[in-house]
C-alpha cells in the first residue's frame, strides 16, 4: 500500500470517520508493525498478540466513531497506551502480573525498566512507570522513602545507610523490605503494570 504526503494520521482519521473505510485500512498497514512487535515483546506468544491486536482496534474504531477521539497528532501514542492497557488486562486474567524480586543483597526497585531495545514507545512508557512508582514512593512512611532514596538514588549501601540514619544494619534492611512490600501493594492497588 502507498502513502501519499497526506496520508497523516490526522486525514487518514477525519477521511475514516467522514466514511472512508480505506483510510482506516491505510492507518492499520501503517502503523500494524510497530503496535504489534510492542504488544508480542509483552505478551511472547503470537496468537495473544494477534487477539490484543484486534482488541486494540476495536476499541480504536469504537472510539472513532463515536466522535470522542482528541489526541490530534499522538495517535500511535494513543493506540500504544490502549494496547498497553489491554496487556495488562490479559496479564491479570491469565495470573501472571510481574512481580517485584528483591533479595536480602539487592532491593533493585527500578529492574522491570531495563530494555534491550529501546524505541520511543518503550521510552515513553518507561517515563510513566517511573512518575507512577516516584508518587507511590511518596507515600510511603518517612523512614522506608529515606531507605528506599539511599540504596536506589543514591546507590548507598546497606552499611552506608545505617551509619547516615543512626540505625543497625538490620533495620536498614528491614525498612527496604517493607518499603518494597509496600510498594508492591500499592502498585497492585492502583493497578500499575511494570514490565517492560
Amino acid at each position: 500500500m502507498a502513502f501519499t504526503s497526506y496520508s497523516t494520521d490526522a486525514n487518514l482519521i477525519r477521511d475514516y470517520i467522514q466514511g472512508d473505510e480505506k483510510s482506516l485500512e491505510l492507518l492499520i498497514f501503517k502503523h500494524k508493525s510497530k503496535i504489534y512487535n510492542f504488544i508480542f515483546s509483552k505478551v511472547h506468544d503470537s496468537e495473544v498478540a494477534e487477539d490484543v491486536f484486534q482488541e486494540t482496534f476495536i476499541k480504536v474504531i469504537k472510539t472513532l466513531k463515536n466522535g470522542s477521539y482528541n489526541e490530534e497528532g499522538k495517535f500511535l501514542s494513543w493506540v500504544m497506551r490502549i494496547s498497553h492497557n489491554l496487556i495488562i488486562d490479559f496479564f491479570r486474567k491469565t495470573n501472571r502480573m510481574p512481580k517485584f524480586e528483591a533479595s536480602s543483597d539487592d532491593y533493585d526497585v527500578f529492574q522491570f525498566i531495563k530494555d534491550d531495545s529501546p524505541n520511543a514507545e518503550n521510552t515513553l512508557i518507561n517515563k510513566q512507570i517511573v512518575n507512577d512508582l516516584q508518587k507511590l514512593i511518596l507515600e510511603l512512611p518517612l523512614d522506608q522513602k529515606e531507605v528506599l532514596n539511599m540504596r536506589i538514588y543514591r546507590d548507598m549501601s546497606f552499611k552506608e545507610i545505617a551509619e547516615a540514619t543512626g540505625v543497625s544494619i538490620n533495620t536498614a534492611l528491614g525498612r527496604m523490605r517493607y518499603a518494597i512490600i509496600n510498594l508492591r501493594k500499592m502498585v497492585m492497588d492502583n493497578q500499575i503494570f511494570l514490565a517492560q
